[in-house]
């Protein structure tokens, strides 16, 4: 379970292939800190550490993790948002976030506003995922690359995103343009109160 808030970014510093599966060694100030099986999220996905070196650590990301995320197209020197798992002792800063990314979106428009950003971004529609819960609303939440944000200007397929400037260069958001894919997570809650409703006509 993970809050929304990023520690880090991590640098990619290799990438290998295995079959259908990649192995990703990242470069993080906290990679001291870990240890084998601990869980961290990577753009918002959850992956577990599996070696440790240095300041270095590896995980792997394996086929349908690939095809629901952005994680497959990663390369050397590419930053990656990092979050340890959520600690029970803690403030909830953000909003649930499982780690579990349910598909990509495109960003389709970035603008300035008064020294904020917003971007706007567009995914696949999907009317029975919705019907379960997998679309964003007005003032909810919403996982862009593991970050938290609130939702404004919801469509069927888009939503915006408001980034304040320290996120915008604290995260890897400082890269996002027009056309760069990110992973997404719907809101947990949402999918709860839709499944709820589902059972309830049944």
């Amino acid at each position: 379970m993970f809050s929304g808030i990023i520690e880090n970014m991590a640098t990619v510093v290799a990438v290998k292939r295995d079959k259908e599966n990649i192995d990703l060694t990242l470069e993080c100030p906290f990679a001291g800190e870990l240890s084998i099986d601990q869980s961290v999220a990577h753009n918002g996905v959850c992956l577990t550490v599996v070696a440790l070196e240095g300041n270095t650590y590896t995980v792997t990301a394996m086929k349908e993790t690939l095809d629901r995320s952005n994680l497959g197209l990663l390369k050397e020197g590419d930053k990656v948002n990092v979050e340890r798992s959520m600690m029970l002792n803690g403030r909830l800063d953000g909003h649930i976030v499982q780690g579990h990314v349910d598909q990509t979106a495109t960003c389709i428009d970035k603008r300035d506003a008064d020294g904020s950003t917003y971007y706007t971004f567009e995914y696949r529609l999907d009317r029975e995922m919705a019907r379960k819960g997998y679309f964003t609303v007005d003032k909810g939440s919403v996982t862009v690359n593991g970050v938290s944000l609130t939702v404004c200007e919801p469509t069927d397929n888009t939503f915006t995103v408001a980034i304040i400037p320290y996120t915008h260069d604290h995260t890897n958001f400082c890269n996002i343009e027009v056309g760069t894919i990110v992973n997404i997570e719907f809101d947990i809650l949402g999918k709860y109160i839709a499944r709820l409703q589902a059972v309830s006509k049944d």
